[in-house]
């Protein structure tokens, strides 16, 4: 079933203008009286405390490598995000099926910050209260409450399109929330999604985790597994304002014995269709301040991931300028891992928004535009080509195809031998691309 997030001609519920505040009223077609979801505005958000960055408990570094093909650069949206661990068939929820109850605010502090999500959350709501201290139950919370404060921010920006909220479910256990945007004043498309899923790993996703050194016990060939994540990819419509993707999650693998293996995943990136010196440092400092709460050797390690990582290959060239990226995180502690995890969530709205506001209204000419749907072209190559969790979901039978691709822009350009000339704006961003830079010392 679809919900969709839109503007009313009155009453109080939103009235967006760009840089305006307001809130967004969640409608459902079960009953006037049915469910209402607001975005948070100051309720509702997570608060960090810093992390005592240190070695692990096994004497090893934090940083492992461990799965980086099976959990990491997961550019397609919902389900992709974790279809490669899993062969399911997805399955849109109907409008019979079990729909949980975000029950009456009042009644308790997890019920008020359900009642700020854009749905209600996957897991029902008696499991979350029965588990509160449980890391399922945190981060299930914490990827809602940044899906509702990301979707808050854009809609600000925009001013004009809705919000399609469409929750599906998963035959072998959980679902996700996907919140699509498209057609916008400011934004083409703009996706943000959560997926809370559960059930046995395949025996292909247990072999590839063994093959990187994960020792797992199964019973009967059965490995219970958990995931969940926030993924996002917004495109603008102006070529001044920058392209953004951002992904956090969470991996459980509980072993015959009962023993549980966990770690996080993810990072943002920023993709600049021109260089604008002053967006790169305001971008890189703010993920850096982030980082810097945790540990000073974190940015430099993860920035260098992820200019590694978001490389096209056979261009010789990044997908943008550039962010954080890591993956496999499991030490020194569960909680301060997650704590960093945190902090990075709530660093997506203040490195990117303001970089939209700013050029959304920028002048731009034809051959700007062009440049940007070449540029797009690129985009789709390296989610297509190189993105692992993108092609190792469209190789999934039973995968949710349109969560998948929910990355892709509306529209994109190729031309043969197409060149920029030299000493070009066009040609600028193409040597940062090639050769990462340093944007914070």
């Amino acid at each position: 079933m679809a919900l969709h997030l839109s503007r009313t001609s009155a009453g109080p519920w939103w009235r967006a203008a760009r840089g305006g505040c307001g809130e967004l009223r969640a409608w459902s077609q079960r009953s006037a009286a049915g469910p209402i979801c607001r975005l948070p505005g100051t309720h509702g958000t997570v608060q960090s405390r810093a992390l005592g960055h240190g070695p692990t408990a096994r004497g090893g570094p934090w940083l492992r490598t461990g799965l980086a093909a099976a959990l990491s650069g997961v550019a397609g949206l919902g389900a992709a995000a974790f279809g490669h661990v899993q062969q399911a068939e997805m399955v849109p929820k109907s409008s019979g099926a079990r729909s949980p109850s975000l029950e009456k605010p009042e009644e308790d502090e997890l019920a008020r910050r359900c009642s700020g999500f854009m749905a209600a959350p996957v897991t029902d709501l008696r499991e979350l209260r029965r588990r509160p201290g449980d890391m399922k139950t945190k981060m299930e919370l914490l990827i809602l409450e940044t899906q509702a404060q990301v979707c808050q921010a854009l809609a600000q920006v925009d001013g004009v399109a809705s919000f399609s909220v469409d929750r599906w479910e998963r035959k072998e256990g959980g679902g996700g929330i996907s919140c699509i945007l498209q057609d916008g004043s400011v934004f083409e498309k703009a996706g943000v999604s959560i997926s809370v899923i559960h059930g046995n790993l395949s025996a292909e996703a247990a072999k590839q985790m063994r093959s990187r050194g994960r020792i797992l016990k199964s019973n009967d060939d059965k490995l219970p597994f958990t995931a969940m994540g926030v993924s996002s990819v917004i495109h603008p419509k102006n070529p001044h304002a920058p392209s953004f993707h951002f992904n956090y999650r969470y991996f459980e693998v509980e072993e015959a014995d009962g023993s549980k293996h966990w770690w996080f995943g993810g990072g943002c990136d920023l993709t600049p269709t021109y260089l604008n010196q002053e967006d790169a440092v305001h971008f890189h400092r703010t993920l850096k301040e982030a980082c810097d709460q945790h540990g000073p050797d974190l940015y430099p390690k993860f920035k260098k991931w992820c200019d590694d990582y978001f490389l096209i290959a056979h261009r010789g060239e990044r997908r943008g300028i550039g962010g954080i990226f890591f993956d496999d995180l499991d030490s020194p502690s569960q909680e301060e891992v997650f704590r960093f995890v945190q902090s990075c969530a709530q660093a997506v709205v203040p490195s990117y928004i303001p970089l939209v506001k700013k050029h959304c209204d920028d002048s731009f000419t034809p051959q700007e535009k062009l440049w940007q749907q070449l540029r797009r072209g690129r985009y789709v190559e390296f989610n297509l080509v190189y993105d692992r969790g993108t092609k190792f979901g469209l190789f999934t039978p039973g995968s949710r195809i349109e969560s998948i691709l929910m990355s892709l822009p509306l529209t994109a350009r190729w031309e043969y031998m197409h060149s920029p000339s030299e000493n070009s704006k066009e040609a600028e961003i193409l040597e940062v691309l090639r050769h990462p830079r340093d944007w914070v010392h």
